[in-house]
């Protein structure tokens, strides 16, 4: 699908579910990886797995909501590979679920700055070496609770919602530079987020399985693949596009 050699990427969130199929797919396709998370022990076993297949990564432990960390691991990405040419700012949390009037004053703000502040600043320390460079591609995981409303996630939908906002701005910013910026929202994937939510209230994720018109839930690997495809040269003419993958679930 894509020819990544000398390429070097950053993936956040990468320590499980969708990042950890996104990072593991640049490097089947030859890029180098910076494996950016908060889990330290997940994250590293990310590492081992794309080093046992024979590719080549490092772990930086990152809260993507602190600006230090989120140039931490760009930096990282110039010092060990020499530059960064990808970057899929795919990071987030659930947060707590309720009504909007009920909902906690610090969730909110916990959700919004892993999964809106943490792509702004992502961005804002990946476009400029992408710029010194002479391009790259930029990637951010919105989803579809970021196209239309969900109950009792406000603070998510708001995030995701927000994340396709600073796609578009960005996308049309850069678009003449070089650096192309698109952002990817996944439907019901199967990650350790939703397997939560099965366990915490089971009738929801049976409902929207059978919501699905495909009729099954996403696999992290199909949006790692959507993901990569948007850095590729394959990709060469989109950007500012919110590409939803999710089953057929926003067709209805």
């Amino acid at each position: 699908m894509a020819n990544f050699d000398g390429k070097t990427a950053i993936v956040t969130g990468a320590s499980g579910g969708i990042g950890e199929a996104a990072a593991k797919r640049f490097a089947e396709e030859g890029a180098s990886v910076v494996v950016a998370d908060l889990k330290i022990e997940e994250g590293e076993a990310t590492v081992a797995d794309i080093e046992d297949a024979g590719g080549e990564a490092t772990f930086v432990e990152t809260d993507v909501s602190d600006p230090a960390d989120a140039g931490a691991m760009v930096d990282a990405a110039v010092d060990e590979y020499g530059g960064l040419d990808f970057a899929f700012n795919n990071a987030g949390i659930e947060g707590e679920r309720a009504a909007t009037s009920d909902q906690p004053v610090d969730n909110f703000e916990r959700v919004i700055g892993v999964n809106l502040k943490g792509v702004f600043l992502g961005m804002r320390a990946e476009i400029p070496v992408m710029l010194e460079d002479g391009g790259g591609a930029v990637v951010n995981t919105s989803s579809i609770a970021g196209q239309v409303g969900f109950p009792e996630i406000s603070p998510y939908a708001a995030s995701k919602f927000g994340v396709i906002g600073l796609t578009k701005t960005a996308a049309l910013e850069y678009s003449g530079e070089g650096v192309r910026v698109n952002a990817v929202c996944p439907g019901v994937i199967d990650t350790p987020m939703v397997a939560q939510s099965r366990e915490d209230d089971p009738e929801s994720i049976e409902q929207a399985t059978a919501a699905t018109p495909v009729g099954r839930l996403g696999e992290p690997e199909e949006i790692g693949d959507a993901a990569v495809w948007l850095c590729s040269e394959d990709a060469s003419f989109v950007t500012g596009e919110a590409m939803t993958v999710d089953g057929g679930y926003t067709s209805q």
